[in-house]
């Protein structure tokens, strides 16, 4: 891959009187790549955004886009930029392709062909001629996603692309963005669906309380660990005696289960019994990014 930085933060924070939005944000971004960006809400996500779009002022720090500074006075870099951010700004009276032609005159990259083109990248060839007050949620995301393309950006950074997509819908925007990236498009994806940053993302980073919490290839996050999963009748009860078990990693409730690492199921199951507690189930799976994603908002 590619190392040259797309974006870079350092030490980045933005304060609302005494509230810290975002905390010391450090981020990289690589040329090439599908980036994700989680954390539960409130955790600063669409702040340092706006930040990166300049449409906020940092209270400290820097953010670096395309290698220049951004600022809301420095925005040269955003020429570059493509972004979907919250609902997208449509004229409801005209069609699909009416709202892109509007779009197409004042980009230099974005003529009739072009706009065509952005309507079949994301499914709207046939729908581009109706008016688009008569559009669902999810096809105005399509058209928002398209109208971010138009003048072919070489950074791409969506707020929650897939909001208002059927599940065919969100698997053709994630081939669409790891299209994109396959062409050389660095893709900056936001996101609360942890499934559908597993399956597009190359790296992420987790944002908690302003803060990244961890940063790195999505494989890595995920780990390898075993983890086991334990049907009881009182996870906090079972996670308490878990945790004093030789070897354990976390020993953590998760509804009706205590899921838990380092050890064997084995040794899981004659834990529980030497302390009177039957387990009614259990399983053994890899970690996934979403087991990973609570248990470091929890620690954090």
């Amino acid at each position: 891959m590619n190392a040259e930085a797309v974006i870079r933060t350092h030490g980045l924070r933005k304060s609302f009187g005494a509230v810290k939005a975002v905390d010391g944000v450090d981020l990289l971004v690589q040329r090439g790549e599908v980036f994700g960006f989680l954390g539960p809400n409130g955790a600063g996500k669409t702040t340092t955004i706006g930040m990166l779009l300049g449409l906020l002022h940092p209270t400290a720090g820097t953010a670096e886009v395309l290698g220049q500074p951004v600022t809301p006075g420095r925005t040269a870099a955003l020429r570059r930029v493509g972004a979907l951010v919250g609902a997208p700004g449509l004229y409801p009276y005209l069609s699909g392709r009416d709202n892109l032609r509007l779009l197409a005159r004042v980009s230099p990259d974005a003529g009739a062909g072009r706009v065509e083109e952005v309507l079949a990248l994301v499914g709207l060839a046939d729908a581009a001629g109706r008016k688009v007050k008569g559009y669902s949620t999810g096809m105005k995301q399509r058209l928002g996603l398209a109208a971010a393309l138009l003048h072919r950006p070489e950074l791409l950074i969506l707020d929650e692309p897939t909001n208002g997509l059927d599940p065919a819908g969100m698997r053709d925007v994630r081939e669409l963005l790891r299209n994109l990236a396959a062409d050389g498009v660095t893709v900056f994806l936001s996101s609360h669906l942890l499934h559908e940053v597993e399956q597009a993302c190359d790296r992420a980073a987790v944002l908690n309380h302003g803060r990244v919490i961890a940063q790195g290839a999505v494989s890595d996050l995920r780990g390898s660990e075993r983890l086991i999963k334990v049907r009881v009748p009182d996870p906090q009860a079972a996670a308490a005696v878990l945790a004093g078990l030789p070897g354990v990693g976390r020993a953590t409730p998760n509804g009706h289960y205590v899921e838990v690492s380092g050890v064997t199921g084995e040794a899981v199951v004659g834990c529980l019994s030497g302390h009177g507690i039957v387990p009614g189930e259990v399983t053994t799976s890899q970690g996934d990014l979403e087991s990973v994603f609570l248990a470091l908002t929890q620690e954090s």
